[in-house]
């Protein structure tokens, strides 16, 4: 069953369900990876993969999860593993895990074997404790310099970071969003497009649709600037449509990237 934010317009804002009823670490799910033998098939089909993925969701559910990801990073990177990880913060699942100290705690011992860090405009602040010039609260100003300064920060506090990318969301109302994104990669930083007044028809995914369209433009060997536009206009749709994922296909994207509007296509 998709998940759902209440559907809200103008000024009230949408709150988000976070459904972890009946989920393996929601049942106690124990570290994986130690009650393995040594080199034997999970750990060696782990070393021959090509990436690993995880993130804030996961890791925050409970005491154990967090234990099993860090372990599954290290036996990663052991053998390496790309690391990718999507910091996600969730205050109301990191609530009985410590809070925001706890995500820091935690997420900061994890960002150590990670290679490609994707947040938001409040991740990198709440999970990692990089704050951004000039930002309040409620993150009503989104300084598009003040988040290159963070990002940087946060490359030389790790270095192992070869990719950190962040999503910038000016939240208007709940009905129109200013929407980019920010990428670092070897050393630059490389800015998408700016959508100012995007749209909204439901939220949820916008974060996720940057994250596989980031992944898209870097597999397919597009280069950074692309990627991180790619990035950008799959999370823009995915906000645009129904539902988590945006079930749009590259001609879309790409048309979107271009800046190409709404005409209807016969």
């Amino acid at each position: 069953m998709p998940i759902q934010p209440n559907r809200v317009l103008a000024l009230n804002a949408p709150t988000m369900p976070v459904m972890t009823a009946n989920t393996a670490a929601n049942a106690g799910m124990p570290p994986i990876l130690s009650a393995m033998p040594i080199a034997t098939g999970a750990v060696t089909d782990l070393g021959t993969s090509d990436r690993i993925m995880s993130g804030g969701k996961p890791t925050s559910q409970a005491s154990n999860t967090a234990e099993a990801v860090i372990e599954a990073v290290e036996v990663a990177k052991k053998y390496g593993t790309v690391v990718a990880y999507d910091l996600n913060y969730r205050a109301s699942l990191w609530k009985s895990q410590g809070g925001k100290a706890g995500a820091q705690k935690v997420t900061r011992e994890i960002a150590k074997y990670v290679d490609v860090m994707i947040g938001n405009e409040e991740d990198f602040t709440a999970c990692l404790g990089f704050e951004v010039e000039g930002a309040d609260e409620h993150l009503t100003k989104i300084e598009t310099e003040s988040f290159k300064k963070m990002i940087q920060a946060a490359v030389a506090a790790f270095p192992n970071f070869k990719v950190a990318a962040t999503t910038l969301r000016k939240a208007s109302t709940a009905t129109f969003n200013d929407w980019s994104a920010l990428l670092y990669y070897n050393g630059e930083l490389y800015q998408s497009m700016k959508r100012d007044n995007l749209e909204i028809y439901d939220r949820v995914g916008g974060g996720d649709g940057f994250a596989s369209g980031l992944a898209y433009g870097f597999l397919e060997g597009k280069g950074p600037q692309a990627a991180v536009e790619y990035g950008a206009a799959h999370g823009a749709l995915a906000m645009t449509t129904p539902g988590d994922t945006s079930m749009v296909r590259v001609e879309e994207v790409e048309a979107a990237m271009k800046g190409k509007g709404a005409r209807v296509i016969r």
